[in-house]
């Protein structure tokens, strides 16, 4: 039954484009070719490369041509960068997404070891070079880019017919969760990791209280006391900071200038610390003697200080986009810094996007939205975060409505939290729970309800990657 669907809905998304006949004589023409020849036989479907992998994987980089506007498929299209990594046609299926940029280098998420299937990875709309030219921002939303994804299984379903599990970390977990929302029928089940639950962008008392519990109090104040010093040293650091940018080429033009940068920078540090960083690295945290080399090198270990320049921030425009439309931007109450401070309310998503890009509107209703159908309509969902993560401040929360869904949390673990990094029975959870949606066997290790069952694949440290890749601070 639900391949049925998958194929009427694959159907339905290929007429909206006019490109039904097409896409399904090629898939006949290409029923006993290659596996290449099938993927390059659906309409829109281009090669970017073939790379070599690991583990008798195939890969693929591809782009698939996408409409614009999903609601207006005939106003335009652009080429979004996709990737297949390849195992066989009679392997399950993982969806993944970082919501960023599309890494093309062959790598595997732990959902795909666990279930030792095929993964399909996809570069979220507007990152470059996924990006329409011209550029119509209005087009950035969680709706248009669970589309595109909804498009890109529909026409993969056709070759990859088994169980399909969509998965991501941090920004790529929260996509994962829209893309369930707006297209439920299309996933067998979600694994989202360390996703963020902005529900409402004008209620971060949350966050105010992660920072006031997390870990232990001598680590907080030795935090709290560096985080002071950075401004109270302004003068002296962010000359050295100048000096090397204007060394390296680092341009400000996007924060405004190398001192409003430093203002980012000194905010955010705390956030950085706990987001990548362990308790253990408490330790490492400069005194109030600390001398100004031994602050400087601390700060650039935990945050770097390019990361205010337009290098670090040009690429991640779309981010802030929709963090100021739709997703929501965390803020953080910090009194014990008013004093020091240059520009207040400098920390918001408009300072780091272009001003010849409107942001005119927020959707205050969007987060609220996903967050109910969560809580009252979601079935097999997955939720990893980390006891020390401020972005699992304000998480996706399940209610009575969830079916078949776990909400889970990695003790001590940071942004990095994830099912490996579980309590043994919750790991077990959740690797049944992936399993079960997968139609995957478990191993006769797991005859104990209580025993973890091992991933199907053995551990690859070329093919396998953190589920979150390191971005800027202040970014999930």
């Amino acid at each position: 039954m639900r391949k049925t669907l998958r194929w009427m809905l694959a159907t339905a998304v290929l007429i909206g484009t006019g490109t039904v006949g097409a896409a399904s004589a090629g898939a006949a023409a290409a029923d006993k070719s290659d596996i290449k020849d099938k993927i390059l036989a659906i309409d829109g479907m281009s090669l970017i490369e073939e790379k070599p992998a690991e583990d008798g994987y195939r890969y693929f980089v591809l782009n698939y041509e996408q409409p614009v506007d999903h609601r207006k498929p005939d106003e335009g299209t652009f080429k979004q960068r996709i990737s297949i990594l390849h195992k066989s046609e009679d392997r399950p299926n993982v969806f993944f997404t970082s919501g960023y940029n599309l890494n093309t280098q062959p790598s595997r998420s732990e959902p795909t070891r666990i279930i030792d299937g095929n993964q399909v990875s996809m570069e979220y709309r507007f990152f470059d070079p996924s990006r329409p030219d011209p550029a119509d921002w209005t087009k950035l939303d969680i709706w248009q880019a669970a589309s595109d994804q909804h498009r890109i299984f529909s026409a993969l379903n056709g070759v990859y017919d088994q169980k399909w599990v969509s998965t991501g970390g941090s920004k790529g977990g929260m996509t994962a969760t829209y893309y369930r929302r707006f297209y439920p029928e299309d996933m067998d089940g979600t694994v989202a990791y360390v996703a963020p639950n902005n529900v409402d962008n004008k209620e971060d008392s949350a966050y105010d209280e992660f920072f006031a519990n997390v870990s232990t109090k001598e680590c907080r104040e030795a935090l709290s006391t560096a985080e002071r010093q950075i401004f109270e040293r302004r003068d002296v650091l962010s000359k050295r900071m100048a000096k090397e940018a204007e060394e390296n080429g680092y341009t400000y033009d996007l924060i405004g200038d190398v001192d409003k940068a430093y203002e980012v920078i000194g905010l955010d540090v705390i956030w950085s610390f706990w987001q990548y960083s362990s308790e253990s690295d408490c330790a490492n945290v400069p005194a109030g003697d600390a001398t100004d080399d031994e602050l400087y090198t601390w700060v650039d270990e935990v945050y770097g200080w390019s990361g205010g320049s337009d290098d670090g921030l040009l690429g991640y425009t779309p981010y802030y986009y929709q963090a100021g439309t739709q997703l929501g931007q965390p803020s953080v109450q910090t009194p014990h810094l008013d004093d020091l401070l240059k520009y207040p309310g400098i920390n918001e998503p408009r300072t780091f996007v272009p001003r010849d890009i409107p942001m005119d509107h927020f959707d205050d209703k969007a987060m609220a939205d996903i967050d109910e159908w969560v809580r009252t309509e979601s079935t097999e969902m997955l939720y990893v975060n980390g006891e020390n993560d401020p972005w699992s401040a304000e998480p996706f929360r399940l209610g009575d409505g969830s079916k078949d869904s776990h909400l889970l949390v990695a003790p001590g673990a940071n942004h990095g939290a994830n099912i490996e990094a579980l309590e043994q029975s919750d790991r077990a959870t959740a690797i049944r729970a992936l399993m079960r949606w997968a139609d995957q066997e478990l191993g006769p290790e797991a005859q104990s309800k209580s025993a973890a069952p091992k991933p199907l694949a053995k551990y690859n440290a070329e093919l396998d990657r953190p589920m979150v890749e390191r971005t800027p601070p202040g970014l999930p």
